[in-house]
């Protein structure tokens, strides 16, 4: 029973139970008649905006790279016994944390 579950098995078990849900669904699906409507972007009834939607991903960086030091740094210190020798690198967290909160 456990060759069920190994994962190329369960792969050659789902791939044509895929492929018969794909071209049943595309069987009942309606035939498709391409117009200006459909190929024009949507914004919720209202006029798309022609500029630039995100600013970028400077900020998702800084925020991605202050949880990643902030959790990491709380992982290595939890990890160890609080001594003298664990202050320095607290305080290094510390001063990097500010840096990233500051730019």
């Amino acid at each position: 029973m456990n060759i069920l579950l190994s994962p190329p098995l369960a792969f050659l078990i789902y791939l044509p139970l895929v492929f018969a849900i794909y071209f049943l669904g595309k069987g009942l699906a309606g035939k498709s008649s391409p117009s200006a409507e459909k190929s024009s972007l949507y914004g919720s009834g209202e006029e798309a905006a022609t500029s630039m939607a995100s600013p970028g991903y400077k900020p998702f960086f800084l925020i991605a790279f202050f949880f990643a030091i902030l959790h990491l740094g709380m992982l290595v210190i939890g990890s160890g016994t609080f001594s003298v020798n664990m202050l320095p690198y607290i305080i290094g967290l510390m001063m990097a944390l500010i840096a990233l909160i500051l730019g």
